[in-house]
């Protein structure tokens, strides 16, 4: 009777089980293994710039544990405002305000500024201390040959790139714009600078260039041009709609420029980009809570 009755009491444990097992796999949100199933995909612009990292990678971390994927689509600042409006890309960390108006005028029906990242991001042109008689850019005219008549700047198709062509036509200015990766005009400024030659190029912070080389800004005296900006998160509009939860965190983010300043320094010193997003995410946990609205 005893064996019996052990029988019998694990059929039913197996039974109950099975039922069990039923009800979970049948349960919204749930996988076979029981876990939480992903919710879908979120796509994150990433231009070739410096600044976009940090924030890009804290918030592709926090998304993550929000149970979505996170695929990063790496182009140039018009391609990822393209494909904002297109729907390809969910999410750009590193709009920089007014210098993308025109993006925002162009695609106004399909993307929006979700929040403010940062602000007093400085930018302009820029050279070593150790060039004189260069304060503002009125020291700029006759002084071209100073710099073999070349601005070194950043790729083609970025609106800083436009912004120096229309400066130097302003002006009247002798000199041609040299184009290239944010990380080729940075080596070509620091053959320069090694050999303590004049040199001018597109400088902004956060960067560590400011870390690295003694450097000051050309103030452009007219304030026409290379106006400090804001730094803006973009969403396409079905983000709000589709991914309600990712708006909403989004909606709430910020990140001091120092702390974005920090974990570039981190990043160019051969720490792992994503180690570098969870240490701030680590030690920011109540700042996370917040934009999580917990």
């Amino acid at each position: 009777m005893k064996k019996l009755l052990m029988t019998l009491t694990a059929f039913a444990l197996i039974a109950l089980a099975a039922c069990g097992g039923s009800d979970d796999n049948n349960g919204e949100g749930n996988s076979e293994d029981g876990s939480s199933e992903e919710k879908g995909t979120v796509t994150m612009g990433v231009t070739p710039w410096t600044s976009t990292v940090p924030p890009t990678k804290i918030a592709k971390l926090i998304i993550e544990d929000m149970g979505y994927t996170v695929e990063e689509t790496q182009a140039d600042v018009s391609s990822i405002f393209m494909g904002l409006s297109r729907g390809d890309i969910d999410v750009f960390m590193d709009s920089w305000m007014p210098v993308h108006q025109n993006y925002f005028d162009e695609y106004e029906d399909s993307i929006e500024s979700t929040s403010i990242s940062y602000e007093d991001a400085s930018s302009g042109l820029v050279v070593p201390t150790y060039v004189d008689g260069i304060e503002t850019t009125a020291d700029l005219e006759g002084n071209e040959d100073m710099f073999g008549n070349e601005i070194y700047g950043i790729e083609e198709g970025a609106s800083a790139t436009e912004e120096i062509d229309n400066f130097i036509e302003a002006n009247n200015l002798d000199f041609e714009q040299v184009n290239s990766s944010e990380g080729g005009m940075i080596a070509q400024a620091q053959r320069k600078i090694s050999n303590e030659e004049p040199v001018i190029f597109y400088g902004w912070r956060p960067h560590t260039m400011f870390n690295e080389f003694d450097l000051k800004v050309v103030e452009d005296e007219s304030g026409e041009f290379f106006e400090s900006s804001t730094i803006h998160v973009v969403t396409n509009n079905q983000v709000s709609e589709d991914k309600e939860d990712v708006y909403d965190f989004l909606s709430n983010w910020s990140i001091a420029i120092e702390d974005v300043e920090e974990m570039i320094v981190k990043i160019e010193d051969g720490q792992d980009e994503e180690e570098v997003a969870q240490e701030w995410i680590d030690n920011n946990q109540d700042k996370v809570d917040e934009m999580l609205g917990n």
